[in-house]
């Protein structure tokens, strides 16, 4: 199979930066894809004003690779069918989750290929006994197929930690096109900031947070770094975020004033400051960090079955489910921060 490369108007979006929600599962009672939700889903995240979809992530719940569920591909198709439906031909950056050993995550490339997935989310969970080099080869092999979106996922739910050396080797592989930083911890994510800092490819990787308990701060500040005795300056352009599931419209506008802020000297920066401060409130309900992320999943389909998106919060993985209290925990963000959690949309439509 020939290189993918990617679109040259998506490249220039994704390095621009932009919004782009991690995709839910929608399920029936019967752990099945209720396909009218699922759609709905997409057309929520697009009628939000979102720049990208990300599917098949850890949002998604990795267990639709399970042979016993055996649903990645049919989720690949039905998101991009829906884009292709509703996106009216906007421009859009469309991110397949990767994962596995190699084996599994070529075919999972190819298929992302196969559907017309403009990158690859590539996921290093599962593969802690592997060494850094190790790694660095299984990322070359997917990048050889598709671009690659670098992507640092928190210990707590099944990632690694990995050292600025990884990260600056990883950095140097063709094709890779951007990182997302889910870390949840400051000294990792400076880590992967000054190793593409570091690297000649400093100018062609775009950063992302994922960094949902810090994703204000991220997106407004100046990581600087003396380079051979120069400084340097990278910013988080963009997200890839499972709170962007949730309460988009506001979350875009949000985005979209953090933005204008930077192109205007930090006007207002105090208040957006002010602002990310309660969006960590909010994502603490849903992410359920009090419990290890025990309920992360489920506090985000309880979200939008309130929003009646959802039918319901089933999960493929029967330990899923809210943890004791989070259902109160989310009644209160809701009821503190009315303008960051509205919601206006008929998923019926």
């Amino acid at each position: 199979m020939a290189t993918k490369k990617m679109n040259p108007a998506v490249k220039t979006l994704l390095h621009q930066g932009t919004f782009i929600p991690a995709h839910p599962l929608a399920l029936t009672r019967e752990l099945k894809i209720d396909e009218k939700r699922q759609r709905a889903l997409t057309r929520y995240y697009l009628e939000s004003g979102s720049g990208g979809i990300a599917i098949g992530v850890h949002t998604t719940q990795f267990e639709i690779r399970d042979p016993k569920f055996n649903l990645l591909e049919r989720v690949l198709e039905l998101t991009t069918d829906e884009i292709q439906q509703a996106a009216g031909g906007k421009t859009l950056v469309k991110v397949a989750g990767i994962c596995g050993p190699t084996i599994q995550a070529v075919k999972e490339a190819e298929l992302a290929v196969k559907y017309g997935y403009d990158i690859g989310l590539l996921s290093l969970g599962g593969l802690n006994d592997w060494t850094e080099e190790a790694l660095i080869n299984h990322v070359r092999t997917i990048a050889d197929i598709l671009p690659v979106f670098g992507f640092y996922l928190q210990p707590a739910v099944g990632g690694r930690i990995l050292s600025y050396e990884f990260w600056k080797a990883f950095a140097e592989i063709p094709n890779v096109e951007a990182i997302k930083v889910a870390a949840f911890n400051r000294y990792q994510t400076l880590d992967v900031v000054r190793a593409v800092c570091n690297s000649s490819r400093i100018n062609e990787i775009a950063l992302y947070t994922g960094n949902d308990d810090n994703l204000v701060a991220d997106l407004l500040t100046p990581f600087r770094f003396v380079v051979n005795g120069k400084t340097v300056e990278k910013r988080f352009i963009g997200g890839l975020l499972g709170h962007w599931s949730v309460w988009t419209k506001p979350a875009v506008e949000l985005f979209n004033r953090i933005k204008k802020c930077i192109s205007n000297d930090n006007e207002g920066i105090a208040d957006l400051l002010a602002i990310g401060t309660m969006i960590t409130d909010m994502n603490a309900a849903i992410f359920d960090p009090s419990n290890q992320f025990h309920g992360c999943i489920s506090g985000i389909h309880e979200v939008l079955r309130r929003e009646k998106l959802l039918d319901g919060i089933w999960c493929l993985n029967p330990h899923e489910s809210l943890s004791p209290d989070q259902s109160l925990e989310i009644d209160r963000v809701l009821q503190a921060y009315p303008s960051l959690t509205r919601h206006i949309y008929n998923a019926d439509r």
